[in-house]
């Protein structure tokens, strides 16, 4: 009964994965004005799922980062009461920001999941130096680094006239593709994360198990996508085609190189980031908007934590 729990548990994360971050790697798409809402989501979901299948293959790193080992006791992660607590809690975390319009890091949800749960169920015994070398540090450094790159990126861009600031059948493309390895290098680096959860159950089979993830992404994304959508591609910077380019080039080499590496960086972070140092750069960021969003990052991981740690305590009293 606690398996089939866990199992949906997962696929909730992952629907709300889908819903919050789908549109990231495209968000310049449709901001930039090069395609409408509908269309660039259905990019951004088509190239994920691709990254997810691929996930399945080329990311077994991420796996066994995010399999827990070495922040908590053993004897933890094989139980199905934590690894199911760390699924509310990020679910439930990604599903409020979504209904509010934040796009906050799944990532970040799992991470304060972990904790979270971790400390509810071993008490001290959780490995704070792990979790912040492996998990924070790269989480933190990767929006400073996608806002530094977003500006020279696109100063660079323009010098060379790459940039332009209106629509040509080569921007075009080219925007096309680097939004579609944004979003690609998105489902590689994400889908794992949800995968491990699943990890203890037995028979579990990853590949099968990261098929049906994938698709819950995918689902997510097309249903309920719209409001992170908006803020994304229109509330954090104003932007031209030229601009869009720019900042979906960065977001596509940084989450691609960190999903290489089985760095456990944010998309949403190098998104808004790389869209932030661009509109830094031309003087259009949106501040209220962006410190909105601050906001929701800084309370992502205190929020996972603290809704894990009460549905561990809930599951564990029954």
């Amino acid at each position: 009964m606690l398996t089939s729990i866990l199992f949906l548990a997962v696929c909730f994360v992952a629907f709300t994965n889908g819903a919050n971050a789908n549109f990231k790697g495209v968000a310049s798409l449709y901001g930039s004005g090069t395609t409408t809402l509908r269309t660039a989501l259905y990019w951004g979901t088509a190239t994920t799922f691709a990254g997810s299948l691929a996930a399945m293959f080329l990311a077994e790193g991420m796996l066994k980062k995010f399999s827990g080992r070495g922040i908590v006791p053993d004897t933890l992660l094989q139980s199905p009461e934590f690894l199911t607590a760390v699924a509310i809690g990020a679910a439930l975390t990604s599903f409020l920001a979504t209904r509010l319009g934040f796009p906050v890091s799944t990532t970040h949800a799992l991470v304060g999941a972990l904790l979270g749960a971790g400390l509810a169920g071993s008490g001290t015994e959780v490995q704070f130096m792990a979790l912040g070398k492996n998990f924070l540090y790269p989480l933190f450094f990767s929006p400073i680094v996608a806002a530094v790159l977003g500006g020279l990126t696109y100063l660079i861009l323009r010098t060379l006239r790459l940039a332009p600031d209106h629509r040509t059948r080569t921007l075009d493309v080219l925007h096309y593709i680097s939004a579609g390895a944004a979003s690609f290098a998105r489902g590689l680096n994400d889908t794992p994360k949800m995968v491990a959860l699943l990890l203890v159950v037995p028979g579990f089979d990853a590949r099968w198990g990261g098929l049906v993830i994938a698709i819950v992404i995918a689902l997510g994304g097309l249903l309920d996508a719209d409001k992170v959508a908006e803020t994304l591609g229109k509330k954090v910077t104003a932007m031209n085609p030229g601009q869009g380019f720019a900042a979906s080039l960065v977001t596509a080499g940084l989450v691609t190189t960190a999903s290489f590496h089985s760095l456990p960086v944010s998309t949403t972070h190098v998104s808004v980031g790389s869209l932030l140092g661009m509109g830094v750069t031309t003087g259009q960021a949106k501040w209220r908007t962006i410190g909105e969003i601050l906001l929701a990052w800084v309370s992502t991981v205190p929020c996972g934590a603290i809704l894990a740690a009460i549905a561990y305590g809930v599951i564990s009293w029954f």
